[in-house]
């Protein structure tokens, strides 16, 4: 047998740590360098110097790449996808301790000077020197560790099935990377003739509410979606308050209704979403003037279990209906007791309304104009973007206003679960089993409560779901794409499977040595084994 690079809880640590040390924040050059550095490494591993036509480097957007390698035995053509993403986020909380942020022994060790900004668990963790702090360590360059590790032994041993690694940039904001990435898996299966038996990601067990210790495995993930809203009033001096209306006027009816409103919350298999909150709400006037804003915009962030994105459009038209009633209703009194006639009632219309009439007013080519001048403008993001588009659509046809446009803005993230599924519950019977082995009472969750690539897998929804998401995206097409038909294709069972850690994307992040060095590889090393 081969001598192997990673095959001991040290060389595992010692593998996280140099993974940690590529700072690969999303949108940074790092992020561009990272899979190749990754691909150097997995290939001075004896399988691939045999068979580097298996592992690749596969292009997504803005100069990024992910990478896929395959050990592929001659025995099966059973398959374990391993997903994973080697992005992390930004590291400006560390402040004075930033340059330490992406070397975790380093930063372990300076966090004893520093107990005095950590909060009571952190410090107890930190002086147990039970756990390893630093940025990407628990989310999630330890699941790409134990992968990597995983397919070493597996090609040195030649274990009697396939396992294919695909580790992608740019979870932690568009997942841009497993958006692409879904086409390759697609393409992959049919090349090879791979059977799909299982994709296996690990992301870290999150807590389920402050101070939890529990360590959990999932059958599934939550899905995400971002309604939004564009608010169009009409403009005015403030001195003339009463010749326009505000947009801050109408979106505060419209926000207060949708934070925090149970209509949203979903309940499924024993599991609950969490409430819905406003994640953004501004308007639109860019500099300081005695004019009025006319025009503002709100992201709501909204969890999903089994609703669609059609269900969760017809909700948000209910509630923005209402918004709209109780906005009249008020402005009406207003216009009655200063003696003024008014603009009007305030209109609720779904984004595919509003482009269908500027299509029927203006022709196809104004509104493509529109889209194509906004997509190429590099300042934006995909979320200002379909703001954009939204607003200069309004701006010509400012007959409708005043107005609340309903849209949605990316991410979409489908909710996955696949609890009934045979191998899922052998393969949680066999954790929780092997997990008593090594002294650990893991839990069963049928959603992981924490965004994951796994959405864009073993897809569930139907074609009405989506295509109310892509009439209703302003930047589908341009800006944005979901590969809904090729993740169809992805069809078998989801499990997550990940070390216990606390407190990702803050500064007191930090993972379970023992949890992550030596329990959970050798867990899911012993799944793979007993299941297949």
């Amino acid at each position: 047998m081969e001598n192997r690079n990673w095959s001991t809880p040290e060389d595992l640590e010692n593998l996280l740590c140099e993974l940690v040390s590529w700072n690969s924040e999303t949108f940074s050059e790092g992020e561009k360098s990272f899979p190749e550095k990754a691909y150097r490494k997995l290939r001075t591993l004896h399988y691939f110097q045999e068979y580097p036509e298996l592992i690749s480097l596969h292009q997504a957007d803005l100069d990024r790449a992910y990478l896929t390698a395959l050990y592929k035995s001659d025995d099966t053509v059973q398959t374990v996808v391993l997903i994973s993403h080697f992005d992390t986020v930004q590291t400006e909380e560390y402040g004075e301790l930033q340059p330490l942020a992406f070397y975790p022994e380093k930063l372990t060790e300076a966090l004893q000077a520093y107990k005095g900004i950590l909060d009571s668990d952190a410090v107890c963790d930190l002086e147990s020197g039970d756990y390893l702090f630093g940025r990407g360590t628990m989310d999630m360059k330890m699941g790409l560790a134990m992968h990597m590790a995983l397919l070493e032994k597996a090609s040195s041993e030649q274990w009697p099935i396939n396992l294919l690694l695909v580790t992608v940039p740019d979870e932690e904001v568009n997942s841009s990377g497993m958006r692409s990435a879904v086409g390759t898996l697609a393409d992959l299966q049919k090349t090879h003739a791979l059977d799909y038996q299982l994709f296996l990601n690990s992301e870290p067990s999150f807590t389920q509410t402050p101070g939890d210790t529990n360590h959990y495995i999932y059958a599934g993930t939550m899905g995400k979606i971002m309604p939004a809203a564009l608010f169009y009033g009409k403009e005015s001096h403030v001195g003339e308050p009463l010749k326009g209306m505000t947009a801050n006027y109408i979106a505060s009816f419209f926000t207060q209704r949708m934070e925090w409103n149970p209509r949203f919350q979903e309940e499924h298999l024993g599991e609950r979403t969490p409430l819905p909150v406003s994640l953004q709400q501004r308007d639109l006037k860019q500099y300081y003037s005695t004019q009025t804003p006319a025009s503002a915009q709100a992201l709501y962030n909204v969890f999903l279990l089994q609703r669609s994105a059609g269900d969760i459009m017809d909700l948000f038209e209910q509630i923005a209906n209402e918004a709209a009633e109780a906005c009249n209703t008020a402005y009406q009194q207003v216009c009655e007791h200063e003696q003024v006639e008014g603009l009007g009632e305030v209109r609720v219309w779904r984004y595919e309304q509003l482009e269908t009439y500027a299509r029927q007013h203006y022709g196809d080519a104004y509104v493509e104009n529109i889209r194509a001048e906004v997509s190429a403008d590099a300042t934006l993001d995909e979320r200002d973007k379909s703001f954009q588009i939204a607003e200069e659509l309004m701006i010509g046809c400012q007959e409708l206003a005043p107005a609340i446009v309903l849209l949605f803005a990316p991410p979409f993230y489908p909710a996955v679960n696949t609890s009934e599924a045979t191998v899922t519950k052998k393969g949680i019977q066999l954790l929780e089993d092997i997990g008593k082995q090594h002294g650990i009472d893991l839990k069963a969750i049928h959603y992981f409560n924490g965004i994951c690539d796994l959405s864009y897998v073993s897809y569930q929804g139907t074609d009405d779901g989506w295509v109310s998401y892509e009439n209703n995206t302003p930047v589908w097409g341009t800006d944005y794409l979901i590969p809904f038909d090729k993740m169809k294709q992805l069809q078998a069972p989801v499990l997550n499977v990940g070390p216990f850690g606390k407190d990702p994307h803050q500064l007191t992040e930090r993972l379970h040595k023992q949890s992550a060095f030596h329990h959970t590889p050798a867990m899911i090393e012993q799944l793979i084994k007993e299941l297949f």
